[in-house]
């Protein structure tokens, strides 16, 4: 008698393409919905049913946007926003960075001035309080929560927060190294991300805390000779003074970008794109002329969208995690 084996299929042999039952493989509906252009006019024209697929430029800003919501890995992340020469848009550069953070994650993103005198952070968001930099550090031992802190920072419509220094320099005291790591601290327990707005120069008291404490730095320029050759400067000393690191990732802000100039920005660009982490170019924009508060909805979409470059470049360094004790 002939014996018949017969054997019993496996679950992969059953079931040869295993799809992950979830919302996205299973529903039809699930492509984005058009936001403007012409692809918002067919989705509404169709009733819903066409969804033209999505543009090069719209997968770009997509991508970008994803970098810039990053989670920070460490849990806090810190940035400083620097440059050697005054007037190069450093302050605005470090609000308008925040801003579009904070407008496009979840946790709390601050913005703080740390300018050893007199700062000029503040006047980029409308005032919500007169607290500054100084009263927070003479109330930092009754700051026991985030509602605490909140009550000395300032909220742009972003949602970015500020704490601002004294503009009054005849009011206003040396802010050193050891202010600024007792403000970095305690920021650190109710923030996500820390933007320093750096004093200009290098040897003030409070910036040797503050690049001990970076986790990385945004170096700002103007599209000019001595302003290119400052920046080049800051990245030759910041090399020298065993801060090898912070240039290797930094980026590099190339401001105000007119459509013409004599300078080549191409050669700027790739000079330092040859040093740091990634360089992204700023237009000029009439709204960031006008020295006030900050608006991202008043800025021109290019000048927006380098700003997105910007954030989606400073995210990218959110999933490492420096070392803490420091």
């Amino acid at each position: 008698m002939t014996e018949i084996h017969t054997s019993v299929p496996t679950p992969a042999e059953q079931f040869p393409e295993s799809v992950p039952l979830t919302a996205e493989h299973l529903l039809t509906n699930r492509r984005i919905e058009p936001t403007g252009g012409w692809r918002r006019l067919v989705y509404q024209l169709s009733g819903g049913r066409i969804i033209p697929s999505e543009s090069a430029a719209e997968l770009e800003r997509r991508t970008l946007i994803a970098q810039a919501q990053t989670p920070v890995a460490s849990g806090h992340h810190r940035i400083a926003v620097m440059s050697l020469k005054g007037g190069v848009g450093k302050t605005t550069t470090t609000a308008a960075l925040g801003n579009t953070l904070a407008s496009l994650r979840g946790d709390r993103v601050i913005a703080i001035d740390a300018n050893p005198d007199r700062g000029t952070l503040g006047i980029k968001v409308k005032s919500e309080t007169a607290a500054t930099i100084r009263t927070l550090l003479a109330e930092a031992p009754h700051i026991v929560r985030y509602a605490d802190a909140r009550a000395f920072t300032s909220q742009s419509s972003a949602r970015l927060e500020v704490l601002a220094s004294d503009t009054d320099p005849a009011v206003s005291e040396a802010f050193n190294a050891e202010d600024y790591r007792t403000v970095a601290n305690l920021i650190e327990r109710y923030y996500s991300i820390c933007i320093t707005d750096c004093g200009t120069g290098l040897l003030h008291g409070a910036m040797g805390a503050t690049l001990e404490l970076a986790d990385q730095i945004v170096l700002v320029t103007m599209v000019a000779v001595d302003g290119a050759s400052s920046a080049a400067a800051t990245l030759d000393w910041l090399t020298a003074h065993g801060h090898g690191h912070l240039v290797k990732n930094a980026i590099v802000v190339l401001n105000a970008v007119e459509p013409k100039s004599h300078v080549d920005v191409d050669l700027l660009e790739r000079h330092f794109a040859g040093r740091c982490r990634a360089v992204v170019r700023v237009p000029f924009d009439p709204h960031l002329k006008e020295g006030a508060e900050v608006d991202l909805a008043r800025l021109r979409p290019t000048t927006r969208g380098a700003y997105l470059r910007l954030a989606a470049a400073a995210g990218q360094a959110f999933s490492q995690r420096p070392d803490r004790s420091k």
